[in-house]
């Protein structure tokens, strides 16, 4: 079953505050196989670690209709307003920009704002993400 174009606008989140520490960038860092030193900028691509917390709220919502086992991650980027550190806390809240169905898949555009403790927005990713409908 396609998933329902009605989800364009829908917003998941704010995720809880995510404490952004030396020992999880640098395990994030290692994970992915990023140069990492204490104290320097995290990886530019650690926001998705507060991002997919927003991006599973939308994944296992019932009401939206999709089936987590058929969901490729499709595209990924991120924009900054300036580099994140260790110490910083960091919440996500993610907003369907779009849904297409082109050949029996779904394409949904969404835009994850990772902003700080204070509101103020430090990156936004964007993700698109591929799901095929129940193939049973």
């Amino acid at each position: 079953m396609p998933v329902d174009p009605a989800l364009v606008g829908r917003s998941f989140g704010p995720t809880a505050l995510f404490e952004v520490t030396e020992d999880r960038v640098a395990a994030f860092a290692a994970a992915t196989g990023t140069p990492y030193l204490a104290g320097e900028a995290a990886p530019v691509t650690f926001p998705i670690v507060v991002a997919f917390e927003a991006m599973t709220a939308l994944m296992t919502d019932g009401t939206v209709g999709i089936e987590l086992h058929n969901v490729i991650h499709g595209e990924q980027r991120f924009t900054y307003e300036r580099p994140l550190y260790a110490g910083a806390q960091v919440a996500a809240t993610l907003v369907v920009d779009s849904v297409r169905s082109i050949a029996g898949a779904d394409i949904i555009a969404t835009t994850s704002a990772v902003t700080d403790a204070t509101g103020t927005l430090v990156c936004t990713a964007k993700a698109t993400l591929v799901h095929r409908g129940d193939q049973s």
